[in-house]
């Protein structure tokens, strides 16, 4: 015969609440990162142009890329793309409508802290640049590839990248409007591809136009990984230096002034 207590000990079975901090960021970030990979458009964006580039760049001679071979050059540069293509402007777009259709307003209503959404973010970007660095590595080693350097600066490097370019995505995307975000991130990604050192050397710009673009994060990232994958050389530190720089202005001003609604 069952008693009051033991009538009432499955009422709350399982017991309702939220879930605990960790094992929910864990699984807005394999959310995130599964609505990634299933969106066509991004996966264009972040996988596909970047390796075609690569492919074309390093066996068609269409620009000089200095001494040695094209592959060595490209390679960082192309590396340097992925981290932008995926931390800024894929993260930007879809941040953007997301604000648009009223999806961060839901999700910052859950028991998922904002600061926590935003972290599940950032993983699932960082999740998504391992699978980019795989593929690209891979396909740059079969182009004849001969990488140099440490791979925890290179690691640092990457880090510092996606913290800058993370900032300025949310910032571009907690302040316009989704269809101006859009437009303005794919105009970014075209500008910064042909101005930031990806595919065509500074060098070969005017020297007013590059004192400015040295300034520029994606030029701090490419030169970076360019100077200890190509050249071997050790820790760049002027381009952690203003790497870090873009990372704190852009996630101070995206944590000041991004918008929920």
């Amino acid at each position: 015969m069952s008693t009051e207590a033991d009538r009432t000990a499955g009422v709350f079975t399982p017991r309702p609440g939220a879930a605990p901090l960790g094992r929910m960021i864990a699984a807005q970030t394999a959310l995130e990162t599964r609505m990634l990979l299933r969106n066509g458009e991004q996966l264009l964006l972040t996988v596909v142009i970047p390796t075609l580039l690569l492919a074309l760049f390093a066996t068609v001679d269409i620009v000089d890329t200095g001494t040695g071979r094209a592959v060595d050059f490209l390679a960082p540069g192309v590396l340097a793309l992925a981290v932008m293509s995926t931390a800024f402007t894929g993260q930007a777009i879809a941040t953007g409508f997301e604000r648009r259709y009223g999806v961060l307003k839901r999700l910052g209503a859950s028991p998922l802290p904002r600061w926590a959404l935003m972290t599940a973010k950032t993983g699932s970007v960082l999740v998504t640049e391992l699978l980019q660095t795989a593929l690209l590595t891979a396909v740059a080693l079969a182009l004849g590839w001969s990488p140099r350097g440490n791979p925890l600066t290179v690691a640092a490097l990457l880090l510092l990248g996606t913290a800058a370019f993370s900032g300025l995505g949310l910032l571009m995307a907690g302040t316009l409007r989704a269809e101006a975000t859009l437009a303005a991130a794919n105009l970014v990604f075209i500008l910064l591809l042909v101005g930031g050192g990806v595919v065509v050397p500074l060098e070969r710009f005017p020297e007013a136009a590059q004192s400015v673009l040295q300034l520029l994060p994606i030029a701090a990232l490419s030169d970076g990984l360019r100077d200890v994958l190509q050249h071997g050389e050790p820790v760049p530190w002027g381009d952690l230096g203003l790497l870090a720089g873009w990372s704190v202005l852009g996630l101070g001003l995206a944590a000041r002034f991004f918008r929920w609604e």
